[in-house]
């Protein structure tokens, strides 16, 4: 009640005695503040590269419509200093329940390359914590660093500590999760997915998380995939490639080898984008410029496991194609051996294995003292092994020809390209407590077709 409306009801020691009741009465009152609802508050940050320069991609996830927005600065500049607004797409779950959840991206740019940043997203109706990341240099002579793994799921996520810990000391410049997330990001309508996601974004808040789809991924066609990350290009993450330092990163889809329910053209569109793209990054002035060609795929062309996968057999899928298809279904190894593909990275099995260089069952190896220079054929490296509910694979007792080295223990790998010649290889075992398992130095004086002859 305003004071001037009680002045004329009341005077004198009345008017006292009632201003003095009204401030018992505010005393007693509790106070209350505006709360934002806890579906308005961003959970699951995770960053990736979008392919174009000077630029990150910020996406998260609320459970109700909200802005998109992310304030950031240089570190040790004003804070917040910039703001950036992007958009945000409904995805529904295909299960039961139907969920929504509001996925947003923003995308930052012109940032100056090597700079640290930091970060925070959402809107005015609840904000994120408080992330770093550091905007990658475009340097073809810098020498990334990365944390390589597959098949981690939400439980028995064995190498999740480490890679925390890691990622946040600033040991890496990018993580390459080779797929199979959560186990499954569809189960329980989508929330293993979310807690999944919620898991990581101790790793993928702070550098770019990087991936490509696996069989996990497969329900109500990949939606959980397809929606909840954000790699560069336009098919929805599911095949893409980009460039760091002096390596041509590609992802791609093995699994369009075998849901043929969701089209069969899609392996025949993936392998045209595929040879495309390999040209492009064959062109003598690009090839130059970043002579690593490295790709990374789910389900691997050759394994020496025991459980019968695709990987165990001559006539695998990925290696070979599929002749029950009305054309036949080309096969990848070819193509990559053609177009000078350096190093394959594949997860699926769970467990680490090393191939020796190998080309149609055949090895190739640089010399019989040093194998991994100057190789005749590519580098096959699988590592599924970051821990999940499955826990390990088999392995058969006597192992291929062109296997060099296999460990069931829990870990990841790490790699970093040096330059243009040297990059190195390694296994980290989390059953050992971080001890380095295996290595190798890979050198390639030339790249492309003609470093096979």
């Amino acid at each position: 009640m305003p004071r001037k409306y009680l002045s004329e009801l009341c005077t004198g020691a009345d008017m006292a005695s009632l201003w003095a009741l009204l401030g018992l009465c505010c005393l007693e009152a509790p106070m209350v503040f505006s709360v934002p609802p806890i579906e308005s508050q961003p959970e699951q940050v995770h960053i990736s590269y979008p392919g174009v320069t000077r630029s990150m991609v910020i996406t998260w996830t609320t459970f109700n419509k909200t802005e998109s927005l992310v304030e950031y600065s240089m570190w040790g500049g004003k804070l917040f200093d910039l703001k950036a607004k992007g958009t945000s797409t409904i995805f529904e779950d295909g299960g039961s329940e139907k969920r929504k959840l509001y996925i947003h991206r923003v995308t930052l740019s012109d940032l100056r390359p090597g700079s640290a940043y930091v970060y925070h997203c959402g809107s005015e109706a609840g904000w994120s914590d408080i992330f770093y990341f550091t905007a990658l240099n475009e340097s073809t002579t810098w020498n990334p660093r990365f944390a390589l793994f597959g098949d981690m799921g939400n439980e028995n996520p064995q190498s999740l500590a480490r890679l925390q810990k890691e990622t946040q000391i600033g040991m890496y410049d990018a993580i390459l999760h080779i797929g199979d997330f959560a186990y499954d990001m569809d189960e329980d309508n989508a929330r293993i997915g979310d807690e999944f996601m919620r898991q990581i974004q101790s790793i993928a808040a702070y550098v770019p998380y990087m991936t490509c789809p696996g069989n996990h991924e497969n329900a109500y066609n990949f939606s959980n995939y397809r929606n909840r990350f954000s790699m560069p290009g336009d098919t929805e993450s599911l095949w893409y490639s980009w460039n760091i330092g002096s390596a041509h990163i590609i992802s791609f889809s093995t699994e369009v080898y075998f849901y043929l329910d969701y089209g069969v053209d899609l392996i025949f569109k993936q392998y045209e984008w595929l040879k495309k793209d390999l040209e492009e990054a064959n062109k003598p002035e690009n090839r130059k410029a970043r002579p690593w060609i490295i790709t990374m795929g789910h389900r691997p062309m050759y394994c020496s496991n025991d459980d019968k996968d695709d990987c165990t057999q001559f006539q695998s899928y990925v290696r070979l194609g599929r002749n029950d298809t009305t054309p036949p279904a080309p096969g990848l190894e070819k193509l990559f051996y053609l177009y000078g593909v350096d190093l394959e990275l594949w997860a699926h099995e769970h467990t680490y294995e090393r191939l020796w260089p190998v080309y149609g069952y055949k090895v190739f190896n640089g010399s019989t003292e040093e194998p991994y220079v100057n190789p005749k054929a590519p580098v096959h490296i699988i590592t599924g092994s970051a821990g999940c509910r499955e826990k390990h694979d088999g392995f058969i007792p006597k192992p291929r020809d062109w296997s060099a080295f296999r460990s069931t223990d829990y870990g990841y790998t790490r790699m970093q390209v040096l330059n243009r010649t040297h990059l190195y290889l390694e296994q980290v075992s989390d059953d050992q407590y971080g001890k380095v398992i295996d290595s190798i130095w890979f050198v390639k004086e030339n790249h492309g077709v003609a470093a096979w002859l």
